[in-house]
């Protein structure tokens, strides 16, 4: 048994999407704002019982509550009863829900017979949607309107009162629906369950429920899953701060003390392994029993000398109590030894306190026990199974484990060394192993890109931002499922897996991205970014150097992604029939060797169409993405004069668009004197040919190296068509970057 897929509907920003759920180990990625947290937080809030508590009103999506609001100003609005909708079809739409989709065997028809929709069920899917709704809607009605009457007719009253009393703006609780469950969403709203039909799970829009649907009386999941959370949010105690949070205290001493309590206290309904224990802790409190009574001898006699107090002189006896539990409590419970046991003989232990090792020391011990307690706790390991009831004794068949951020304080090796490991502890029992009795899904959402980089790509969920339609509604975001991208064993697929693999992964969190042709090209972008563009540097715009002109072999990554990509690429100009590169010019039916430019946009091989091509035809993917090579650009090499000439690569075309900064570097070495050189020469059209002709053969990466040497980057003018680009990014990005409805339109609340 496992979790297929959920369907979110209505919580915050997840508008309507769904998660599949790999069968060992599922990771969130994208940007900031994507949706990640929210689907974690969807997961924990509707599955853990103990969490729905903390539902609250910012987590229904922020476009809904407008038409929220507007039932409750129809309930207001309404005279005659008869004509009022009590029903809970105008809700329905507009709360968080949450379908869960089981994977089920025949043989485990056991577990699920309370949610099984009909009695011809032979193994399949299974599906159970959690609805945050009225509990009963007359009686929200009832409340709403009676709250909302006295607060107008006090308004109402006020308003009679005396001019300067009537000036003074007073608004009363509550003026609307929203600001009305803003305090009262747990009194009149409830987690109920419905059973779904599996016939329809696979439809485009999550299937409706059937007109009189009743709740399930019981919880769905007890019995089916065992849920663990470690949250994003974990305090750990400093040197020189408080030992950690109130409520969530991560010292390692404190669970290994909570792991005692649950698993090993020998006191705890004992058996024949614990005697010795047992017999040791009895011998330690009579010797300490002994001590206290010779000890305290001579102050006890004084105070009983004093008939204190008072009755039948009582005789005063210390007697210790011994709790094995209380070793963990003081500050030196658990220690470190800095130097290893037989590394230097005869030297003495030398031991720290736990809360003077590096955060991320703790963090990843936390993480890990936390982990072997979850485990051990589903597989009853220890004094936990004794302690279970008759009716509880039996193992759930399913253990999600939700972990976010376990990045924080980790260094990235030890990030990849954390995800590696973190299902195997999980599986380690023999019980579980590769065994399928007992299954365990483990949720990981991240802003890692070492912790995607090391977990396999078909794990991957992308959380993808989907702009918003119009003024009413917030952008929301979808689930990309990146096993349909990376696992479909094709030339694509696995030149994007292997090129990730060999570089980096912040592509997955990145607000838009650069790809971008040659060394030289990714030495010297990012400089025009900082120098030039001051807006885009505030984002965070991976940028990915494509050998060659490779950059099409991503074009499936991308627009699955949804990712805004500008590709900085070479015109890669050959001859009409041969592919031998020439001197791009026009009218000689010379061609582009650049696949890029032939598949991904603006779809066109001949050197003239792609030097005429429009600003529009060189976006692909719906606007998402914009190709960028060299086209005529206007030069004024001899005084009073100015010509075009198409630049052959990113090289010469920033030579011509920093002419006199180069002519004055003839004093250099490599291949910057050779292009010195070539535009100190009387033409153009000598300094265009000595400058191919030099690139053909010269160090392209040596060359940006040395100019960022001797050159402030800020004195660089990037090329025309990299300045074009660059100015399709911000411009993208600064119409994508408002999140948010204006004020006033859902009296406020987040995603």
């Amino acid at each position: 048994m496992r979790i297929a897929h959920i369907d979110i509907q209505n919580f915050r920003k997840l508008k309507s999407c769904r998660v599949e759920l790999s069968e060992r180990e599922t990771v969130f990625v994208g940007a900031n704002n994507s949706g990640k947290t929210s689907a974690m937080d969807a997961l924990m809030l509707f599955l853990k019982k103990t969490k729905r508590k903390n539902m609250s009103t910012i987590d229904f999506t922020l476009s809904n509550w407008s038409a929220i609001n507007q039932i409750g100003a129809n309930w207001i609005s309404i005279t005659d009863k008869n004509t009022l909708d009590l029903s809970g079809s105008s809700w329905t739409p507009l709360v968080p829900t949450i379908d869960i989709w089981l994977q089920v065997e025949d043989e485990k028809i056991h577990y699920v017979s309370h949610i099984l929709p009909t009695l011809d069920w032979s193994g399949g899917l299974l599906g159970v949607r959690l609805v945050l709704e009225p509990k009963n809607i007359e009686e929200l009605y009832t409340a709403y309107i009676a709250v909302f009457n006295a607060a107008k007719s006090t308004a109402d009253s006020r308003k009679t009162g005396s001019e300067e009393v009537a000036k003074t703006p007073l608004s009363l609780w509550p003026q609307s629906m929203r600001e009305f469950l803003d305090k009262e969403l747990h009194k009149y709203f409830v987690v109920h369950a419905y059973v779904l039909d599996p016939s329809k799970c696979n439809v485009a829009d999550p299937q409706a429920l059937p007109s009189g649907s009743e709740p399930l009386e019981s919880e769905p999941f007890d019995g089916l899953f065992k849920i663990d959370i470690i949250n994003a949010q974990r305090g750990f105690s400093d040197q020189h701060t408080e030992e950690g949070t109130a409520n969530t205290d991560r010292r390692l001493s404190s669970q290994l003390r909570q792991y005692f309590d649950k698993h090993l206290d020998p006191t705890e309904l004992p058996d024949a392994s614990d005697l010795d224990a047992l017999e040791a802790i009895e011998a330690a409190r009579t010797a300490f029993d002994e001590k206290l009574k010779t000890s305290f001898n001579s102050a006890i006699s004084e105070l009983e000398g004093l008939n204190y107090p008072g009755f039948s002189d009582p005789q005063i006896v210390l007697s210790s109590k011994l709790n094995p539990l209380e070793g963990f409590n003081h500050d030196t419970a658990v220690q470190f030894n800095v130097i290893r046991n037989g590394e230097t003989a005869g030297v003495a232990a030398l031991c720290l306190p736990e809360k003077y090792n590096g955060l991320g020391y703790q963090n990843l011990i936390s993480m890990i026990f936390n982990l072997i307690r979850f485990r051990d706790e589903w597989m009853r390991i220890g004094k936990a199974g004794k302690r279970e009831t008759e009716d509880n004794r039996f193992i759930e068949p399913l253990h999600l484990v939700l972990i976010e951020e376990p990045e924080a304080h980790l260094h990235a090796q030890v990030q990849q060394v954390f995800i590696k490991k973190a299902y195997g502890v999980l599986r380690s029992n023999p019980n579980l192993g590769k065994a399928n009795q007992f299954c365990t899904q483990m949720v990981v959402s991240t802003h890692s890109s070492h912790i995607a980089h090391e977990i396999d790509f078909t794990c991957l969920r992308y959380f993808r931002r989907k702009p918003a339609k119009s003024a009413s509604v917030v952008p929301c975001a979808t689930v990309v499922n990146l096993s349909t991208t990376f696992g479909d064993d094709t030339d694509t697929s696995k030149f994007a897996t292997r090129y990730l693999k060999t570089t980096h992964c912040d592509l997955f969190f990145a607000d838009a991205a650069i790809l971008v042709e040659g060394t030289a090209e990714r030495m010297l972008v990012p400089h025009f970014i900082r120098c030039k563009f001051p807006d885009l540097d505030r984002n965070y715009i991976s940028l990915l150097e494509i050998g060659g002109s490779h950059a099409h072999r991503l074009k499936p990554l991308i627009e699955s992604l949804g990712l805004l990509t500008l590709v900085v690429t070479d015109l890669d100009s050959i001859g009409e029939t041969s592919k031998g590169k020439v001197l791009p010019e026009l009218e000689k039916k010379y061609r582009t060797g650049n696949d890029t430019l032939k598949i991904w946009a603006p779809c066109k091989a001949n050197l003239d169409e792609l030097a005429s091509a429009s600003s529009k035809s060189k976006e692909a993917n719906d606007g998402g993405v914009r190709i960028a090579y060299q086209c005529a650009m206007s030069v004024t090499y001899t005084v009073g004069k100015t010509e075009k000439v198409i630049p052959y690569t990113f090289e010469d075309a920033l030579v011509l668009s920093n002419l006199d900064l180069f002519k004055g570097k003839t004093n250099s070495t490599g291949l910057i004197k050779k292009l010195a050189d070539a535009v100190n020469k009387p033409n153009l059209s000598d300094a265009c040919g000595e400058m191919f002709t030099a690139l053909k053969d010269g160090n392209k990466a040596e060359m940006a190296l040395e100019l960022l040497y001797t050159t402030e980057p800020s004195a660089l003018q990037p090329p025309e068509y990299i300045n074009e680009g660059l100015e399709w990014l911000k411009d993208k990005l600064a119409r994508g970057s408002v999140d948010f409805l204006n004020s006033g339109t859902t009296n406020g609340g987040e995603l």
